[in-house]
């Protein structure tokens, strides 16, 4: 099977991105298997995600000259990431474990191709079902005075377990500006609301108090 890689990027928006790469890419004898792109008017920012294969391995250092080659005139922020690796994930959860078992069961049962590194919460309730699945625990309370040393013990795991990707699981605390930055295209969470409507805890409730009509998620 040929590797294959997915890359994604963003730099200002002109006229001949999308020919350049997937100029580099013709060039290495790649086959596009999908892509995706989206030029922000109100940002004046071009997005692009191609997923390609690479029929000579050999080839990869090339590739990587010429992305960043390609960056240095469009004044690009990429990433190339090899498919073949499963991401490892981070989950951070708190006292409501439904999320938190579903990811469990879909990475064990190979339903999703991520690897679980460990589990994080505020309070102890799912070490027994994290020890479970084989995943380590870790217990990381939390008030206003600690939330500070709490973050950063939780970049320090970012750090040290290699992750990928932090998803929040009904992790009930909202991250700092600090570590947003820090997990700047790193981490993801699920607000039922459109916001900046109806932030913070029971945002249904909340959009039914105001009587709005039509609600969603960000």
């Amino acid at each position: 099977m040929r590797p294959d890689y997915i890359l994604t990027l963003s730099c200002p928006d002109r006229t001949g991105i999308v020919y350049r790469v997937t100029g580099l890419l013709y060039d290495l004898g790649c086959n596009i298997l999908d892509a995706q792109q989206f030029g922000d008017e109100e940002s004046a920012r071009f997005f692009l995600r191609v997923h390609f294969d690479l029929p000579d391995p050999s080839e990869a250092p090339t590739l990587q000259e010429g992305l960043a080659s390609l960056a240095d005139s469009f004044g690009m922020d990429w990433n190339l990431h090899d498919a073949r690796r499963r991401a490892r994930l981070l989950v951070l959860v708190s006292r409501h474990g439904h999320c938190l078992n579903d990811l469990l069961f879909r990475a064990h049962s190979r339903q999703l191709p991520v690897d679980i590194a460990a589990v994080a919460s505020n309070h102890g309730d799912f070490a027994a079902l994290s020890s479970s699945h084989g995943v380590p625990f870790h217990h990381l309370p939390v008030d206003a005075a600690s939330k500070p040393a709490q973050e950063a013990r939780i970049l320090s795991l970012v750090e040290r377990e290699r992750i990928d990707l932090v998803v929040l699981a009904r992790y009930m605390q909202i991250l700092s500006p600090e570590l947003c930055a820090a997990l700047a295209g790193r981490a993801i969470n699920i607000h039922h609301s459109f916001l900046p409507s109806f932030k913070g805890a029971r945002p249904y409730h909340q959009a039914h108090r105001r009587g709005v009509k039509i609600i969603g998620a960000t």
